[in-house]
């Protein structure tokens, strides 16, 4: 039996001058765990062209990251271009998932 799916919730959005900074959610109310992650428009670009929402992008994003570490080892704030640092093979699974 694998892991326990994660509930995953954006909690806040807000549009800045270069992208967006969202506040993420991950877990339940009993053992639930806060993240603010900005996003740059343009690695958004580069990783959906357009065809999905900066929401599912960063959805997918912690998808990701939880199916290879527990949401205790995701760092508590981050810009999502820093993830392909620590998992080389993020971009091409995102963008093959996102287009």
């Amino acid at each position: 039996m694998g892991p326990e799916l994660e509930r995953i919730t954006i909690i806040k959005q807000e549009i800045t001058s270069g992208g967006w900074r969202f506040v993420v959610a991950v877990g339940t109310s009993a053992d639930i765990i806060k993240y603010r992650v900005e996003v740059d428009k343009e690695y958004y670009e580069q990783l959906t062209h357009g065809k999905h929402t900066p929401e599912g992008l960063v959805k997918k994003s912690f998808e990701f990251l939880l199916a290879r570490e527990p949401k205790e080892s995701i760092l508590g704030s981050f810009n999502l271009n820093v993830i392909n640092t620590y998992f080389p093979e993020y971009n091409e699974v995102i963008k093959r998932q996102l287009t």
